[in-house]
């Protein structure tokens, strides 16, 4: 309006000016999706594929050939729409796709029925047919992609392509076929799927809803901006000080969330709201953003914030998202029934926060619940999640491939941690290097800690004698002012018993990797842990079995962030996720035993043995921060306590014990300089343990359920 002012316009020129530039700024918004992926201006023999699928071969469709197309088939699921026989023609766990070589298409007066293909479509299929991915055979492809750009649904005539679909060879109803579509729908109605007859084919989309999505079997992927995807972005720490809590950038937002945000605005001069730059010479840059005369460039604004909007325009998918997390920034997602990138593998809690759209007036409140120690968890998450996933059309297309393989080889899939635990530069993720699972023959070593409570710790032998996979068992004797008693009075029960007498009373000694004990598995017990039955340790070592780089237990506990105190909890009471499996009944490797003893970080063990409290969570850091992993909770039961034994004999009865339990957490946080301990919501229970089925089908029968 300042500018308006200067040139001494009247009002009703200035309603006609203001009239005039937000049309042109409209429609310049609706153009920006075509020029963004409009068809490439080089020369088409000017990008060289590695494998070449190049062509020079004209195909003739004519205007009267009757070629039947089928409308995308809204009912697909992977297991209905896909023929997975055909993905077995090799002994490796991998799909192989087969790329269609490239030939022009054209009617029988050589009009051409295609456009050209864009440098990002190229970018694509230069990425799948350099992959291992890629096979030449088609007789032995599992997925096969036409070299057809779909990327921009503007830029096709969508009943020609669906007949050069139809017309492929291999095409039939589009089974086993992967399009890829980067914006879909045209207007008025902006549909959140591509609108060409795709008959049975899955579609990796970056605008799909909830109501459009066929899940498990289309891919969600992002919206690729080209138009900043090569700007060299500065780079700063996790520490640099950021201007603002939340900015706003997009451009050509509905007015109704104009007003929204203008409000939040003028409440809180910690967000930011940028829009387009009207007194600029080109208006639509997609690289300026302005804040009434202040111009700020784009994307780089983005970095000097802690949150950045997301909201839906006339699409869900918006590059916004992958702008944002580009510059660092957590994006704040506002788009009902938006399918995010990827959310199939990626856990978005962890790197974005969704909010609904009805709740926009208080999107401020909601993120300023967020403590510091989650935003910068999350900042680190959105860079992961950027480079690794987003930062590039290869990178876009291999993750697409590699998550229909894991649909197809489900045995051989990615784990959680795979497609979400950051890497850390000094650790190794399975330090075990172990392919295998340990032999089922080696069996376990019981070592069980104990001071002076011989009738609960006979009980206790007793027990795990029953236990087929036990090798032998080990006793900790921790009570130097009295002998253990002689071998002759300890129980009989048909393995080898060997006691040790340590110099001083200390909760680490539990942890000596002793040359008695023989075994790559050790199970860690406690004097008191009576309730146990041999079916529920057998289980227990069978799953340690599958998993020899985690700890494997019983008793579960969780870590909480306690936002009155801004420290971390110890918690205690019966949930259903854990981060932390106690030692008092746990199977773990031997390997650990020695990074316990030997690598312990800081003070860790001297504040334990001190303390006389929190091995088991120093060992739950120590196994967590080695492999990234978190801990694993086996059969149902909850209750670990000693019926028989007196309230004064129990360490853990002291009312000071968990008020400690959380100091430990804390201190063993600033030790590591960061949270180790993953939360997880997974238990594991036998097969049939809870069907009523005969006990003699059964493996495990006496598995308790509290």
């Amino acid at each position: 309006m300042q500018a308006l002012r200067k040139r001494h316009l009247t009002s009703s020129q200035s309603i006609y000016f203001l009239l005039l530039l937000t049309v042109v700024i409209l429609i310049c918004m609706m153009m920006l999706m075509v020029f963004v992926w409009s068809p490439s201006n080089f020369e088409e023999d000017q990008f060289r594929f590695s494998r070449s699928i190049n062509t020079n071969e004209i195909v003739t469709i004519h205007t009267t050939q009757q070629i039947k197309t089928l409308p995308r088939d809204t009912s697909c699921t992977f297991h209905t729409c896909l023929e997975v026989y055909q993905c077995g023609y090799n002994d490796e766990t991998k799909i192989s796709v087969y790329v269609y070589p490239i030939k022009s298409f054209e009617d029988e007066n050589s009009e051409e029925l295609t456009l050209s293909r864009s440098k990002e479509f190229d970018e694509i299929l230069q990425a799948i047919t350099d992959s291992d991915f890629y096979t030449s055979d088609p007789n032995t492809a599992c997925l096969f992609i036409p070299s057809v750009d779909m990327l921009n649904q503007n830029n096709l005539n969508l009943k020609n392509v669906g007949r050069i679909l139809a017309s492929l060879q291999w095409w039939k109803d589009g089974s086993n076929h992967l399009l890829f579509n980067m914006v879909a729908g045209s207007s008025p109605d902006f549909h959140s799927v591509v609108e060409v007859d795709t008959g049975r084919a899955v579609i990796a989309g970056s605008g799909f809803s909830s109501l459009s999505y066929r899940r498990i079997f289309d891919v969600s992927i992002p919206m690729f901006n080209p138009l900043v995807s090569g700007l060299q972005l500065p780079v700063y720490s996790n520490n640099h000080a950021k201007r603002y809590l939340l900015i706003s950038s997009q451009l050509g937002l509905h007015q109704e969330y104009l007003q929204v945000l203008r409000q939040l605005h003028e409440e809180d001069d910690q967000f930011l709201l940028l829009n387009t730059c009207p007194h600029h010479q080109k208006p639509w840059n997609y690289t300026q953003r302005c804040h009434n005369s202040k111009i700020y460039n784009y994307p780089h604004v983005l970095q000097n914030s802690t949150f950045c909007l997301v909201l839906r325009g006339s699409r869900l998918g918006q590059p916004a998202l992958s702008d944002a997390m580009q510059a660092g920034c957590i994006p704040v997602v506002v788009a009902d029934g938006y399918v995010m990138p990827f959310s199939e593998v990626l856990d978005w809690t962890r790197a974005a926060v969704e909010v609904r759209e009805d709740d926009l007036a208080d999107i401020i409140k909601i993120i300023k619940t967020y403590s510091p120690e989650r935003i910068q968890q999350m900042q680190k998450q959105v860079k992961f999640y950027y480079d690794k996933y987003f930062s590039s059309l290869k990178a876009i297309a291999l993750t697409t491939l590699q998550i229909i393989n894991d649909r197809v080889f489900p045995y051989a899939g990615k784990s959680y941690e795979y497609w979400n635990d950051i890497p850390k530069s000094n650790v190794v993720q399975n330090p075990l290097f172990l392919p295998l699972s340990p032999p089922k023959s080696q069996g376990f070593t019981a070592v069980i800690l104990t001071f002076d409570r011989l009738e609960s710790l006979f009980q206790v032998i007793k027990r795990v004698a029953k236990v087929p996979s036990l090798a032998k068992v080990v006793v900790v004797w921790n009570n130097q002012n009295k002998a253990a008693p002689p071998m002759s009075s300890w129980p009989y029960i048909g393995k080898p018993i060997k006691v040790i007498q340590t110099k001083k009373n200390k909760l680490s000694n539990r942890f000596v990797p002793y040359d008695e004990i023989e075994t790559e598995c050790i199970l860690a017990l406690d004097d008191d842990i009576i309730m146990l039955t041999d079916d529920e340790v057998e289980f227990g070592y069978e799953v340690w079995r599958e998993f020899p780089d985690r700890l494997v237990g019983f008793p579960s506990r969780l870590h909480l962030w306690d936002n009155s105190t801004q420290k971390w909890k110890y918690e205690s009471e019966w949930t259903n996720e854990i981060s932390m499996v106690l030692t008092g009944a746990a199977f773990y490797h031997k390997y650990f035993s020695y990074l316990y003893t030997n690598s312990m970080p800081g003070n860790m063990k001297l504040w334990v043995d001190d303390h006389m409290n929190c091995e088991d969570i120093a060992m739950n850091f120590l196994m967590a921060n080695m492999t990234g992993k978190a801990p694993i909770k086996v059969t149902p039961r909850k209750k670990f306590k000693c019926p028989q034994c007196v309230n004064n004999e129990m360490l853990s009865a002291d009312l000071t014990h968990m008020v400690e339990r959380s100091e430990c957490i804390n201190k063993f946080t600033s030790i590591y300089n960061t949270m180790p301990l993953k939360s997880i919501e997974f238990r594991a229970d036998p097969v049939l343990y809870k069907d009523n089925y005969p006990g003699i089908l059964k493996k495990f029968n006496d598995v308790g359920s509290l």
